[in-house]
């Protein structure tokens, strides 16, 4: 019997990437046959290429909302993607795309509406974002993290699932964190700071100020971001900090006790998952369209998160914040263990499924 196959798309970041690659090992067991469709140059790339998966790219521009001399040129991108994306799934005849989000899917998501190929896609942050808000056309169904989220869009295509968390993230062992870290094992607990994989510039900034009242009391395992490495404090006593972690990340999520984050999706639902108390310091409107602070709310209200506004931060706020958590750490976990988002892959594997199944 020939078996049913999937295209997954999305990209930029890891964040329209992570997501997708949580739910392959479920998509196989569903006996599906996996291709991607990503970017060039973006980090999806490599990530998908290392999981052995088929990779395809196209070309892909932004759609931007300010002006940009790229304005003129990437709609000819887009166009361009759009015919890459049309020949490749002519050639792959997929029974369901899975798109992610991200700018690159916007073409995939097209061609494949024009090919009659069912479309599922997946919203991760409370309020949508532009790339899948061009895209819900073409969209069998809609998958939301957050309740919230179905005001903002098509009530007959919306499906609360909550978000897709890898479930390799949960079997982290504290002693290779040690290992790998050379922090000293059960003197003091631990914060991980993770500002993603472009770093947090705001964020890395204060908790290396507050560094010498942390460093006593606390390990600090910090990830800073490509180039933001700091050398002066390279050897510095319970603390160490790496530009990004990939391979390590379970374990260091393990050993972690009390965690500084953005507040992306993926990001804080990984938290979630892992009950992890945690201290969100979301994106503030000037660098971002407001979403991390939407994400950060609906989990302050929830009981899951202590959220810290970016324009706030201060040596003061940060130790309040970090205080506050260590003294409460028991409500906020029995919190997050009493949630009811935590079946993502399972819950988007079988509308895949059943949707792929339906297929005409």
């Amino acid at each position: 019997m020939k078996k049913r196959k999937i295209i997954l798309t999305g990209g930029g970041t890891a964040g329209h990437c992570v997501p997708n690659l949580a739910l392959v090992p479920t998509l196989k067991e569903y006996d599906f046959d996996i291709a991607y469709i990503g970017s060039h140059t973006g980090i999806e790339k490599k990530l998908v290429t290392a999981e052995g998966i088929k990779y395809y790219s196209i070309s892909t521009g932004k759609l931007r909302r300010y002006f940009d001399l790229k304005n003129f040129t990437d709609p000819f991108r887009v166009l361009k993607g759009f015919a890459e994306a049309y020949s490749i799934l002519r050639s792959e005849k997929p029974d369901i795309i899975f798109s992610k989000g991200g700018f690159v899917s916007v073409p995939v998501v097209k061609a494949a509406s024009l090919l009659h190929i069912p479309v599922i896609i997946h919203e991760s942050d409370m309020t949508p974002g532009l790339a899948n808000k061009l895209s819900y056309s073409a969209a069998s169904k809609i998958c939301c993290s957050f309740r919230e989220t179905a005001q903002y869009i098509p009530s007959s295509k919306a499906v609360f699932t909550g978000s897709p968390v890898r479930e390799e993230l949960k079997n982290g062992d504290r002693g290779r964190a040690y290992a790998f870290t050379h922090l000293k094992r059960g003197e003091l607990p631990t914060i991980l700071v993770v500002g993603g994989s472009l770093g947090a510039q705001h964020v890395n900034e204060a908790v290396r100020h507050l560094l010498p009242k942390l460093l006593p009391n606390y390990n600090v395992v910090h990830l800073c971001g490509k180039g933001k490495l700091d050398q002066s404090y390279i050897g510095t006593d319970n603390y160490v900090q790496y530009e990004y972690i990939s391979n390590e990340m379970a374990d260091l999520f393990s050993m972690a006790d009390i965690i500084i984050s953005r507040a992306g999706a993926n990001a804080i639902f990984e938290l979630l998952a892992l009950r992890k108390p945690n201290i969100l310091v979301p994106l503030p409107l000037a660098g971002s369209r407001g979403d991390q602070i939407k994400n950060a709310e609906s989990f302050k209200k929830a009981g899951y998160s202590y959220v810290l506004k970016d324009e706030n931060l201060s040596d003061e706020t940060l130790m309040q914040a970090i205080n506050t958590v260590k003294d409460n750490m028991i409500d906020y976990v029995e919190a997050m263990e009493n949630a009811d988002e935590s079946d993502a892959v399972d819950t988007i594997c079988e509308l895949i499924d059943k949707t792929a199944s339906n297929k005409k």
